[in-house]
């Protein structure tokens, strides 16, 4: 994109007109496809949605006078191919940080290491099983196996994030307050 281009009042005004002719369906249909963008930014893991999804706006409004005489079918997709270029961009030049290496041993370690194990026996033992199964392995292992674990419970792998979620919270909740209790 050109670095130096910058959305002005009849970019914008030419946006919402190739959205929807009526300005209220436009403005409508600008902010679902923003915050949509801004869901995938943030189901991504990137720490500033609002800004990746403002960039790829910023580059579809600035394509639009070669996109918008020849492009046919819904517009909100066109955003979403954009996204994915923006996505990509924005791994390249964003590597992920290191986290430093542990310290020399620490006794709040272990406090938070007891305080976990204690409850993760107050847990059942299947919701136990669980949260170790879902959060085992990374990226493209990490996925087959919770689609696998989803089928072997009989649940929809949406099911299974909310679950696996539910579950991480009130054990970080338990954890927090043994912590805090150990501390008084």
């Amino acid at each position: 994109m050109n670095k130096n281009w910058v959305l002005t009042q009849d970019a914008f005004d030419a946006l919402l007109g190739w959205l929807d002719s009526d300005r209220e369906v436009a403005g409508r249909k600008y902010e679902d496809i923003r915050n949509r963008l801004i869901k995938i930014f943030n189901y991504r893991g990137c720490p500033e949605p609002e800004d990746l999804a403002d960039e790829t706006i910023n580059r579809v409004t600035n394509r639009l006078s070669t996109v918008e005489s020849t492009f046919v079918g819904e517009q909100s997709l066109y955003f979403y191919g954009v996204a994915n270029k923006v996505h990509q961009e924005y791994r390249r030049r964003k590597p992920v940080p290191e986290l430093p290496p542990p310290s020399s041993h620490d006794e709040s370690l272990d406090q938070e290491f007891e305080c976990l194990e204690r409850c993760m026996q107050k847990l059942t033992l299947e919701n136990r099983k669980l949260l170790i199964e879902y959060y085992q392995n990374e990226r493209k292992a990490k996925i087959d196996h919770r689609k696998r674990l989803a089928e072997q419970l009989g649940i929809a792998i949406n099911a299974l994030r909310i679950r696996a979620f539910r579950l991480r919270a009130s054990l970080q909740k338990c954890v927090t307050n043994c912590l805090h209790e150990a501390a008084l």
